[in-house]
């Protein structure tokens, strides 16, 4: 009897060991510090390595970052006088429109607003000319077990054609954005992993 309680107990203790391990793997599956890929997820499920975002814990508690688009992946358009970085399909393009003013450059486990500002697109028809900065994506951040997923909105990009009052809040609040069928664009997601 005491072999049989012994073997028991030996297999609820490491029944226990596997299960803490376990928890404590996803609790660090992935973190707000290093170095993460941005993809743009597709309509037809290709992804698309775009850029790059380093993550650096601060002494203040909040996380800093820094955004590195990959211009190799974008094609140049010359747009209402302005050049811009875009991603081209047969049926959309989209450009990237870095945000214009200084940011603090932070984010932290709950807040993602300075980076979603610093994620903002345009998109047009590859028929149209011009740029119609109404036509604006904003990729709203969500947490998930493998990292960052960007849901799209709808913005006007004339909102921050000059530069707002306040240059410490961002300026797309959700009071400012509309949700957008995923499937309304090419570009369906974005991935931060």
């Amino acid at each position: 009897m005491t072999r049989v309680h012994n073997a028991a107990t030996g297999l609820h203790r490491l029944f226990i060991l596997a299960f803490l391990l376990t928890l404590a793997q996803l609790a660090h599956a992935w973190e707000l510090s290093g170095i993460k890929t941005i993809s743009a997820l597709t309509r037809d499920q290709q992804l698309i390595p775009i850029g790059s975002v380093e993550f650096k814990p601060l002494p203040n508690g909040a996380t800093g970052f820094k955004l590195t688009m990959d211009h190799g992946r974008f094609s140049d358009h010359f747009l209402s006088m302005k050049e811009f970085k875009c991603l081209e399909s047969a049926e959309e393009v989209l450009c990237h429109v870095p945000y214009p003013y200084k940011t603090p450059g932070t984010v932290s486990d709950k807040d993602y607003a300075w980076l979603e500002n610093s994620l903002l697109f345009l998109f047009k028809q590859p028929r149209d000319f011009g740029a119609k900065l109404w036509n604006g994506l904003y990729f709203r951040l969500e947490r998930d077990e493998a990292g960052l997923v960007g849901l799209p909105q709808a913005v006007d990009l004339n909102l921050i054609s000059a530069p707002p009052d306040d240059l410490l809040t961002p300026p797309y609040n959700a009071a400012v954005r509309d949700d957008v069928t995923p499937e309304a664009h090419w570009i369906t997601r974005l991935l931060i992993r």
